[in-house]
């Protein structure tokens, strides 16, 4: 079976003035579908910058990338917009809904982006994806009058619709109480158990990553720490070990 995300010496090095910072210094990471995977480090450990680059929203300076079998660095800036839109679906921390366009048309939105010319029923699409995350009577309403717990509900939908290779969950719960991250968590878990979608989630909340059934973690651009997911606690322990 192939891989969905297939890493071999992942770098990602900027330019600081005279200096060079090495983000990424040789990432090896393989994640099979239907995977629910945690990445997890300290502010400046490469987590985001790992992130950006598997989620096509970014480029690495060197090594290989072969996303869902399609080798993808190297890509140019329309190819890999291509390969979002195909391919990826995304949750962020500030949900990044349309503001004054209503839940169901805020789903349809990456399948009107869609240039792979498929021929499908968007309306009913989105219907079926804010169903599934319970927001069937909240349709027409716009993300003003939602909670916070339904807008990112919404984001979800958005993400699930067509059916992605992966959905990139960025700090998902970052915004949400206590009650809505666990409604939110609750919907990815359910979207690798009952319908085989691959998750990848950025987290810094143990709780959170606990979820999950394997968590990365990075440090100074490498992982050190690839594994099955514990409690929250030895999630913690685990944190302070390798920091």
């Amino acid at each position: 079976m192939t891989n969905v995300i297939h890493t071999e010496a992942l770098t990602k090095t900027y330019a600081s003035g005279t200096n060079e910072v090495h983000a990424l210094r040789g990432i090896d990471l393989s994640i099979a579908p239907g995977e629910f995977v945690a990445i997890m480090g300290t502010s400046g450990s490469g987590k985001s910058t790992l992130m950006n680059i598997l989620g096509c929203l970014d480029t690495p300076t060197g090594g290989a990338y072969l996303l869902d079998g399609v080798r993808v660095d190297g890509l140019d800036r329309n190819a890999l917009a291509d390969i979002r839109n195909q391919k990826i679906g995304f949750v962020f921390q500030g949900f990044n809904l349309l503001p004054r366009t209503s839940a169901i048309e805020n789903v349809e939105l990456p399948m009107l982006y869609d240039r792979s010319g498929k021929k499908r029923d968007t309306r009913a699409l989105a219907t079926a994806a804010l169903e599934r995350v319970g927001l069937g009577q909240r349709l027409d309403h716009q993300p003003s009058e939602l909670s916070g717990g339904q807008q990112q509900r919404v984001a979800i939908a958005r993400a699930l619709v067509s059916r992605p290779a992966v959905v990139f969950a960025d700090e998902p719960t970052g915004n949400l109480d206590s009650k809505s991250s666990a409604e939110v968590l609750g919907l990815l878990r359910r979207a690798v158990d009952e319908f085989g979608q691959t998750v990848i989630m950025v987290t810094h909340d143990a709780a959170a990553a606990a979820v999950a059934d394997r968590v990365v973690i990075l440090q100074d651009g490498e992982i050190v720490h690839d594994g099955a997911v514990g409690t929250p606690e030895s999630l913690l322990d685990l944190m302070k070990q390798v920091a």
